[in-house]
This record gives C-alpha cells, sequence and structure tokens, in this order.
C-alpha cells in the first residue's frame, strides 16, 4: 500500500484506514486519491472484514485537496481536469457504496474534501477538538464532487450556508447537522469507536450490509406499489437466509448469534 494510505485489518475483521500525509494535515492529492481507491477495492473483497475505521494521522482528519495539487492541476486542460476529478468522485463513491459499516473517526479539523469523506460514512464520531469548513468559495471554486454526500447529511439549506460563506463550524454544529454521529471529550475518542465497533459486531454482517443498501434504495423510491414490492422481497428473502435462521435460533434459544465470536 502507498504511503500515504495505511491499511491494516485486525482479528475481528475491522479493517483501519489511515490517512499518512500529517505533514499537510492530510491533503490528499492525485497519488493520494489513487491509494485509497486501491484500498477500499481490496477491504471490500476481503471476506473477513466487518467494519471499516477511516481516520487521520496526527493533528487533522483531512484538509481535502492539496493546493499544490490543485495548482498543478489548473494549468491542464478540461479534458484532464475532468478525469481527474472523475477519479476523486470514485474515491468518494467507493467509500460511501462500500459494503461495510464504515466509521470516520473525526480526530481533528476536517475542511473541503475532508467534511467529504466524513459524510461519505456511516458513522462519524469526533472530540471537541474538531472543526470542520466548506472552503472552496474561498479558492473561487466549488464543492462539486463532495456535494452529493454532504447534501445528504446536512440537508440542503446547511449546505448553501456553509458552503457559500465558507465560514467555519464546530464539532457541536456539526453534531446539529448530523455530521457528527457523536461528540465525546478528546481523551474518549478510542473508546467511543471501540464501543461503535463492540455495538455493530453484534449485528449479521449480512442484514448491515442489506440495510444499508436499502437505505439507499427506499430514499430514491415513492411509497407505493413498487417500496412495497422491493421491501417485502427482501425481507422475505433474509428471513429464508442462513444468517435470519441463525439470528431467529440465537434469540429464542438465548444464545449469541454464530457471527458474535468476534465480539466476545
Amino acid at each position: 500500500m502507498a504511503a500515504t494510505i495505511h491499511y491494516q485489518l485486525d482479528e475481528r475483521g475491522v479493517a483501519t484506514v489511515t490517512l499518512r500525509r500529517p505533514a499537510v494535515h492530510n491533503a490528499f492529492d492525485d497519488s493520494m486519491i489513487e491509494a485509497m481507491i486501491n484500498a477500499l477495492a481490496e477491504i471490500e473483497e476481503e471476506p473477513t472484514a466487518r467494519i471499516l475505521v477511516l481516520q487521520g494521522e496526527g493533528k487533522s482528519f483531512s484538509a481535502g485537496a492539496d493546493l499544490a495539487w490543485m495548482k498543478r492541476m489548473a494549468d491542464y486542460d478540461f479534458d484532464t481536469n475532468l478525469s481527474d476529478a472523475g477519479r476523486m468522485a470514485d474515491m468518494y463513491n467507493a467509500l460511501y457504496q462500500l459494503s461495510l459499516p464504515t466509521i470516520a473517526l473525526v480526530n481533528g479539523a476536517a475542511y473541503g474534501g475532508g467534511v467529504g469523506l466524513v459524510a461519505a460514512c456511516d458513522f462519524a464520531i469526533g472530540g471537541p477538538q474538531a472543526q470542520f469548513c466548506l472552503s472552496e468559495v474561498a479558492l473561487g471554486l466549488v464543492p462539486a464532487v463532495i456535494s452529493p454526500f454532504v447534501v445528504e447529511t446536512i440537508g440542503v439549506k446547511a449546505f448553501k450556508r456553509f458552503s457559500m460563506s465558507g465560514q467555519r463550524f464546530s464539532a457541536d454544529e456539526a453534531l446539529r447537522l448530523g455530521l457528527l454521529s457523536y461528540l465525546v471529550d478528546e481523551a474518549a475518542l478510542a473508546q467511543a469507536v471501540d464501543a461503535m465497533i463492540a455495538q455493530l459486531l453484534h449485528n449479521g454482517p449480512a442484514a448491515m450490509t442489506a440495510t444499508k443498501r436499502l437505505a439507499t434504495d427506499v430514499a430514491l423510491q415513492p411509497i407505493g406499489v413498487e417500496s412495497k414490492r422491493h421491501t417485502s422481497h427482501l425481507i422475505a428473502s433474509l428471513r429464508g437466509s442462513e444468517e435470519g435462521r441463525e439470528g431467529i435460533q440465537a434469540f429464542l434459544h438465548k444464545r449469541p448469534a454464530a457471527w458474535r465470536k468476534e465480539a466476545q
């Protein structure tokens, strides 16, 4: 794995991806984007992986796009910039669509594209030292690639307010907006992430994957015949699945389900 990204998988099936450019606040360039895409693809194909934790090395989570890289790209033609932006979108899509539950450990500032990484994760746990900023407008740019993820997370009105003004907002505000799932003391960050991991390891892996997909599917469907068909087929298939039968039997016999061996 490239030095800018560190990936490890523990015996519980917890994959940890660490952004490793602390000298530039974990800002990413084209090579780091490729490393991230490759890491996510490897995790997706790893049968023992159960959960992803995304974190930044050093004092920041991620400052978003590297300005030196952006300056270099500004001298390229439109088609090259379009291809480059497409790869950045591929990174966010791969994180958002990963079949595993994803947790962002926001250990510091998240600016620009760093906000997008937080928004693309299913859960985000941060401390009071975390701060956020959609800073693109100050550079004459827009948070285009990350906008689908941020708008889904904080809503249209809040997105317009913070992306048009470029003003910073606190961890408390991020919690209120739903960008952070939980806000804990800095000293308790690791403990809070471990508690979240333990909770997720209690759940059926296939059920969590199906639930994650379900959330996106039903959000795009009007309530009616098609949503009834889709949701009825889903629960019927899961009830008869190996994992579903095991979960029901474990509950009825008051024993841990087979997949919970990693959490014991």
